[in-house]
């Protein structure tokens, strides 16, 4: 049979990184040291570590950074970073003898660390403006995705993704659609001694990009659909699916998660154009010749709300963000 030949746009998912909670435990205890030591006597100690204290506000913190925790998992995840902070307290404190936070690359980081928190908390403050949406917004939201809520499929994909310079991909598009099968089509690769490697995978419509998803909608089993990518092209071929629909009581939640964060993203968008407009703004030396057409630096995205619990059978917020460009 032939391979129908639809053509996609690559979206780019981004995936919570369990690294991120280090990075968090490392900011946070930088900014503590550095605060007055007098504010932790009002918190609950956890722990003593020769000179300094641990508290129970601190292991709190970096719990709220935790996503997707359940509350049974608390008490153990309250252990493991207490002893994280435990050990980071012991390499602060010889950092301090050898008089490692002076050093200038240290300094540095530590300004970076405290620039971003600050800057990050402001433009949190001006996404809390956002307003929730209504009744009628989310179902007109619901009406207009049907292929990620009455209308979603389950995919069984498998993904080649294959180097190749421009003038090349011509003649993949052209075999591909020649080819009988995905098989023949990976024949002709090995001959032609491509470099490719392959993948196969389930994926649901929420955790496709929501850009391809239209796309993924309009595709028959046995189609298959290139992408356009980085060093060449990726090809991804539907060898099934199924129909698993969402009811909008279902959806509402993340519907509604979703157009909030897009409100905040848009408040924190325009509140940045117009402190630019109204500030004085001068590039200085090497930065001053391609200032003028140099693009304006984007908005820092809102950052995405807590999750609401799924309906049974359902989309958790958590979910469907993955295919509509949350975090």
């Amino acid at each position: 049979m032939n391979l129908t030949m639809l053509d996609a746009r690559a979206g780019v998912v981004r995936r919570w990184q369990p690294m991120a909670a280090v990075s968090l435990l490392v900011v946070s205890a930088l900014l503590t040291g550095c605060g007055d030591k007098k504010d932790r006597g009002a918190s609950q100690t956890a722990a003593k570590v020769n000179k300094d204290e641990i508290t129970v506000h601190q292991i709190n913190f970096v719990l709220q950074q935790q996503r997707g925790l359940r509350p049974d998992q608390a008490e153990a995840a309250s252990k493991q970073i207490l002893e994280r902070l435990i050990d980071q307290q012991l390499a602060l404190q010889k950092a301090e003898d050898l008089k490692v936070d002076r050093d200038p690359r240290v300094v540095q980081q530590i300004e970076a660390a405290r620039r971003e928190v600050i800057s990050r908390a402001y433009l949190e403050k001006v996404g809390e403006g956002a307003p929730k949406p209504g009744p009628e917004e989310i179902k007109k939201y619901y009406d207009e995705k049907p292929a990620l809520f009455s209308d979603r499929r389950v995919y069984s994909i498998q993904e080649i993704a294959i180097e190749a310079k421009p003038e090349q991909v011509a003649e993949l598009r052209e075999k591909l659609g020649a080819s009988k099968n995905i098989t023949e089509f990976v024949d002709f690769l090995k001959a032609k001694d491509y470099k490719f490697s392959g993948n196969q995978a389930v994926r649901a419509a929420e955790q496709l990009p929501l850009n391809s998803l239209d796309a993924f909608s309009k595709m028959k089993d046995g189609q298959a659909m290139v992408v356009p990518a980085q060093n060449g092209v990726q090809v991804v071929f539907l060898a099934g699916s199924r129909s698993q629909p969402v009811t909008e009581e279902q959806a509402r939640p993340a519907i509604e998660q979703y157009l909030v964060n897009e409100r905040k993203r848009k408040l924190v968008e325009d509140d940045l154009k117009a402190m630019r407009a109204a500030a004085k703004i001068e590039y200085v030396g090497k930065f001053a010749e391609s200032a003028a057409s140099a693009p304006t630096a984007p908005a820092a995205p809102a950052p995405a709300a807590a999750p609401a619990p799924a309906a049974s059978g359902g989309l958790s917020p958590t979910d469907i963000s993955k295919g509509m460009g949350l975090k």
